[in-house]
């Protein structure tokens, strides 16, 4: 059994907010995983391009999580795999076995796909494997199927992380078509962006067509995505896709963070507009609006302590800010890294609460971690796990909401979890919020 070598005491774990170092304040090293399994993974977003197949090449023990995944989405039927064993790496015919077990998939599909998401993992890597042969003769034996070279490989972590990659080969399947002015993709999303938003609203009202993975019913109109004039990200997973939309096929890239601060919000909406040559009107009720609801929401929740986590929203220490102004008891943010678009907001929280305690989400010791006593509201799902309470909003990744109309929703969901508690260990156990496995639970 592991032992502790080390002292677990709640002041060992964490750090002061003022003590944080931006980007990364803590050290890297061995990582713990907590059971709160909502966030996506790359099985999930590879199934959000719609009549593709993913087929994964790699060694039993990884084979089995992937697998698990897609029966959990009630989608085996668009996954396959070859396995791959010892003797594969050596008697020099990895690509050639890659090949053939593709290759009789493809065979035995009692449907033909428009596309193959075709997933190499870290082992292929480290012994030199030519992806590019690979997928070269598959599009000769395939001339019908579009296919992508995707990647399962954890040695990414360190440079671009794979869900940044995954969101980037998610369009590798796009050829260029006429640029059409009037059409807008936003990229790189789990789930559609709330319709009710302010940023929907701008591109519905001026009769611009959207694009978007989560949307697109069939794979002609996912093909559409590349007759976009303006890309538009706000993830920052997906930032590095988006750019890279633009300079293949032309159009224009525009990243506007899912900010929580009100200033930053409104310029958002005046760089959108600007772009689209469209008029940017005030968004003063929406201000109202949003303003209201966290007040609304104080008045139910009080002093009461709160947690936030990076994996319920993008920018944790922006909506810890938010939160503090508006007079709630932030208490404890979980969060390994400070992102760039997050750095104005840590900086003046640090200033301004220098007591908030910063976590590790996956510090090896924080499995012995021991919240305070007494009642916490949680903002996301390891805030949960970690704070042993069953009052948390759970949302993952912003949860599809954007601007004031999402910080609303947000504070509505807060009193909505302050006063209906859930069982976090039936709800957290659950993967990829949001999908078929976990529906009864949203």
């Amino acid at each position: 059994m592991i032992r502790t070598l080390g002292s677990t005491d709640e002041n060992t774990l964490g750090i002061r907010l003022a003590d944080a170092q931006y980007p990364t304040p803590f050290k890297s090293g061995l990582e713990y995983n907590p059971p709160a399994r909502g966030v996506w993974n790359i099985v999930h977003t590879g199934m959000l391009v719609p009549q593709a197949h993913q087929i994964f090449v790699c060694a039993q023990g990884c084979l089995r999580g992937v697998i698990l995944t897609a029966a959990e989405m009630n989608a085996l039927d668009r996954m396959s795999w070859v396995s791959v064993e010892e003797n594969d790496m050596f008697d020099g015919t990895m690509e050639r076995d890659i090949i053939d077990g593709v290759t009789e998939i493809l065979g035995k599909l009692t449907y033909k796909p428009r596309a193959v998401l075709l997933f190499l993992s870290c082992i292929h890597l480290f012994a030199g494997c030519d992806f590019g042969v690979i997928l070269d003769e598959l599009r000769v034996r395939f001339p019908n199927i579009d296919f992508a070279d995707c990647y399962m490989t954890p040695t990414m972590r360190k440079s671009i992380t794979p869900d940044a990659k995954m969101r980037i080969q998610l369009y590798d399947m796009l050829r260029p078509l006429p640029i059409n002015k009037r059409s807008v993709s936003i990229i790189g999303n789990d789930r559609p962006t709330d319709e009710s938003s302010e940023l929907m609203k701008i591109l519905r009202t001026n009769g611009f067509t959207v694009y978007d993975i989560t949307l697109c019913g069939d794979y002609d109109e996912y093909l559409k995505t590349a007759e976009s004039g303006l890309y538009i990200t706000y993830l920052p997973a997906a930032k590095l896709s988006g750019e890279r939309l633009a300079s293949r096929f032309g159009g224009e890239h525009l990243h506007l963070p899912a900010y929580f601060d009100f200033d930053l919000i409104e310029e958002n909406y005046k760089q959108l507009c600007e772009r689209l040559g469209v008029s940017a009107h005030g968004f003063s009720e929406e201000k109202s609006l949003a303003e209201n609801r966290l007040k609304s929401a104080l008045s139910v929740i009080g002093d009461t302590p709160i947690a936030v986590d990076f994996t319920a929203v993008t920018l944790p220490f922006g909506l810890a800010e938010l939160l503090c102004k508006y007079g709630f008891n932030v208490r404890y943010i979980f969060s390994d890294v400070i992102l760039p678009d997050d750095r104005n907001a840590f900086e003046r929280l640090a200033e301004s609460r220098p007591d908030i305690m910063l976590y590790s989400a996956v510090n090896t010791e924080m499995e012995f971690f021991e919240p305070e006593s007494g009642k916490i509201l949680a903002i996301g799902q390891k805030a949960a796990f970690y704070c042993q309470t069953d009052y948390f909003v759970d949302i993952v990744a912003n949860g599809g909401y954007y601007g004031f109309s999402g910080i609303a929703k947000t504070a509505d969901l807060m009193v909505r979890a302050f006063t209906e508690p859930k069982d976090r260990r039936e709800v957290i156990r659950h993967k990829g919020w949001g999908l078929c496995c976990n529906a009864q639970l949203n």
